[in-house]
Parts: C-alpha cells; structure tokens; sequence
C-alpha cells in the first residue's frame, strides 16, 4: 500500500475513534440540545453580520483557543484563533452582502460538546454579481466558562469565492 494511502487511512481512523470516544462521553439532554441550537443561531447571526462587514458577533460567538479549526468556503484549513480571526476580518472586509439561514440542522449535544450539521442556503454577492448558496457545513461547539464557543466549523467551498 502507498505511504499516502495507510497516511490517510491511519488519520481517518483517529478521527473516527476520536468522534466515537467523544461521543461515548455524551450525556444527551435535551437542555444541551436547546444551547447548542442558540449558539448555532449566535453563530448564523454573526456570519450574516460579517457579510455586512461587522466582525464584532464573530468575535463574540468563538473560542480563541489555539485548538479551533475553520475549514471555509475558500478552502483551507486554518488552525488557531489568531488564523481564524484573520479569515473572518478578511470576510468581513469584503462586505459581500446577502444571507445565509441554516437549513436541516441536526445536532449532537452533551455537558460539554455540540456539534450540528445542516445546509447553509441563501445569497451572497460575489464580483458584483448574485451567488446562490446552497453548501454543507459542520459546527463544533464547546462549553467555556459557562457559555457554549465555535471550535471548529467547516463547509463546502464555492469556487469563486477568492479570501
């Protein structure tokens, strides 16, 4: 087998048991569910804010701990606060308007993690001109200090989209 091919498999794997041991420590209420929903809404809310060039909720709505990821529409991974807040400045100096609502979300919620996965669907400008936008995306979220931070969220990428 190619060196990339077990390289892959062997990272698959760890993620697959990771996904597995943290899911096992899930403790699931439906109170958990509930605050995971209201952050994925502070978070949706927050996009929709950068797409008019206000990066405060954005701000407001992550950890900024060396271990959050974002994977966005431009592609890339980005690892650290101090990278994914540069990401969304960038974003929010576009000012690309439109809106984008969550669609289908499901949500995985326990004491300390939540994860949703739904659709991203609405519209924004690129170039001047409407992009409809209908991708996936994955929110992962963690209690901190009491309230419920993005660690990590990562979507399709939409080509025409240049960050």
């Amino acid at each position: 087998m190619s060196m990339i091919k077990v390289s892959w498999i062997s990272k698959v794997s760890i993620m697959v048991f990771a996904f597995l041991l943290l899911y096992g420590q899930f403790s699931y209420s439906s109170e958990y569910e509930k605050e995971v929903r209201a952050a994925a809404e502070e978070f949706y809310t927050a996009l929709n804010a950068v797409f008019k060039g206000d990066l405060e909720p954005m701000i407001e709505v992550w950890s900024h701990a060396d271990d959050v990821t974002y994977m966005g529409p431009a592609g890339g991974i980005l690892v650290g606060w101090k990278e994914v807040r540069n990401s969304w400045e960038a974003q929010a100096k576009l000012k690309l308007g439109g809106e984008l609502k969550p669609k289908e979300m499901e949500i995985i919620a326990g004491e300390s993690i939540g994860i949703t996965v739904n659709y991203e669907r609405g519209t924004i400008y690129i170039n001047g001109k409407t992009e409809e936008v209908n991708i996936r995306a994955t929110n992962v979220f963690r209690r901190e200090n009491g309230k419920w931070k993005m660690v990590g969220h990562h979507t399709d990428i939409l080509p025409r989209l240049k960050i």
